[in-house]
Order: structure tokens, then sequence, then C-alpha cells
């Protein structure tokens, strides 16, 4: 899986927009890509877990060692900052933005590539939309159109009403709230951030995007919770597969990566290939 040894990397400490300090890698040299992962590998127990619920806990690492020979990767665990420093009446896609580009800011990348996965997919297309600063974008695990905004906003609200001071475990499968335990702020600000997205128009915003940009999604990709989340189907899959030939006539270079679900589809194994297949030409 890894191409070449991750090379010797700098670390800067960077403060967002809420005053908050978030930790900074920078591996290899290129075209800089801003990636928000975890570039540590997750060890102990947890990784053990995480393990069996088919993830791999030297993700990031493994993503990093896998491009830092073809991109100079910004790596950092947004996500993990967020569960550390929730922003429950906060976190807006707006503020969001305002962090990517503080991050690139702080790296010195005036220009720079963006790739998201899931929900930080789902930010790539409001980072392009709102900055002409974009290389080039990718998203995985997200449909550029037909997102499922009020599916994720009534599960983001089913997790906020069931999490609290005891911070009961979610038990849910194959999806970011598996087996965690939450508490309010955690769970809030994922609420505030679809909340904020209930009247967004992935469709109105396509011309906004002008930078070379590829999405992919696994098949099977199709995340359903039950009763205690509503009976909501999360439908990640089915608008890429269905809107394919209309994503391509806006421009967006599809892959679908047959038979793999939301997890399988995240890994390394799965996304290395894709990446070093197609960014070298999108930013040539």
């Amino acid at each position: 899986m890894s191409h070449s040894p991750a090379k010797p990397h700098q670390i800067n400490d960077v403060t967002l927009v809420d005053g908050s300090r978030l930790t900074v890698d920078i591996v290899g040299d290129g075209p800089t890509l801003l990636l928000p992962v975890n570039p540590k590998p997750i060890e102990g127990p947890q990784a053990e877990q995480i393990r069996q619920y088919g993830a791999d806990p030297a993700l990031g690492q493994n993503l990093i060692n896998g491009l830092s020979d073809i991109v100079r990767v910004v790596a950092f665990d947004y996500e993990g900052h967020l569960w550390q420093s929730p922003r429950a009446d906060t976190l807006t896609p707006d503020n969001v933005v305002d962090d990517l580009l503080t991050i690139a800011d702080a790296v010195g990348a005036d220009q720079f590539a963006y790739y998201g996965y899931s929900w930080l997919a789902m930010i790539g297309l409001q980072l392009a939309m709102r900055t002409d600063r974009l290389a080039a974008l990718v998203m995985g695990g997200f449909p550029p159109i037909d997102g499922p905004y009020a599916a994720l906003m009534r599960v983001t609200t089913a997790a906020y009403e069931q999490s609290g001071a005891d911070q009961a475990v979610v038990d849910t499968d194959d999806d970011e709230w598996s087996t965690a335990r939450l508490s309010k702020d955690q769970t809030k600000q994922y609420k505030t951030l679809y909340q904020t997205l209930q009247t967004f128009n992935d469709r109105a915003v396509q011309s906004q995007i002008t930078c070379p940009r590829l999405c992919f999604v696994g098949s099977a990709d199709e995340i359903t919770y039950d009763k205690k989340w509503g009976d909501v189907l999360v439908s990640l899959a089915g608008p890429v597969v269905q809107g394919q030939a209309e994503l391509e006539a806006l421009g967006w270079d599809v892959r679908v990566l047959d038979g793999l679900d939301h997890m399988q589809a995240m890994q390394a194994n799965a996304v290395v290939p894709l990446l070093r297949d197609w960014l070298p030409a999108a930013l040539a």
C-alpha cells in the first residue's frame, strides 16, 4: 500500500477561528493537498475496537504514505479536534471553510487540493463554492448532488436527543456514530451543521465549482438506521450511481467502487490508487 516511507515532516500549531489550536503535519513536496485525517495511528484497545468494525486505526498514516511522493500532504485530525473541542452552536459551513483556509494560509499554500470523506467530503463542496484557491477537489462517500441533508438532520437530531451527561453508548453499525460515547455538545455540533444546510441546494451551486473535481463512492454505500433513529436511510451511493451521467455533464469525474460499503470505500487500499491516478493530471 505504501508507495514510499513518509518523509520527515514538520508540525505547526494553527489557531482556528474559535481560538483553539490544531496540530498540522506536513509530509512530502509538490502541490499541496489538504487532508483532514488523523496522521497518527490509533493504538491499544481502541485500535482493536476499530479493527472489529472493519476500519483501519492507521488510515491517516497509510493515506499519507501512499500520497506524499506525488503531493505535499497537509494532514490534520479535524474530526478528532471537534470531539475534543466541540462547537455546539458554531459548527457551520462558513466556520469550517474559514478553518480550512486558515490552515492553508499557515502552511503557505495559496492554491491547494482537498480530499475529504463522508461529511468532510460534503465540506469540500462548501469549500469549493466559497474560494477560488482550490486547485482540485476530491469528494469520497458523499454525493455532490442530491445529498442526504434531510436524512442526516434526522439522524443527528436523534443522536443529540439520545446523548447526555451520562454519555450513553450509541450502538448503530457502519456509520460515524458507531460505538461512540457522545456528550450533548459533541452531538449538537453536527445537529447545528445539518440544520444550517437544510435550505442548501447542491445543484444550484455546481456552476460555482470550476476546479477539476472527482467524486467516488462504494456501490453498497447505503446506511440504514433502525427505529431508534427514525428508520432513516442515508443514501450515499444512490445519487452518484443514478446521477453519474448528470454529474459528468456538470464536470465531475465519477468512480463507483463495486461492492464496497461506506467503511470499505474509505480505506487506503481503495483511495490511494484512485488519487494517484487522478491527482497528477488534475494538478498539472
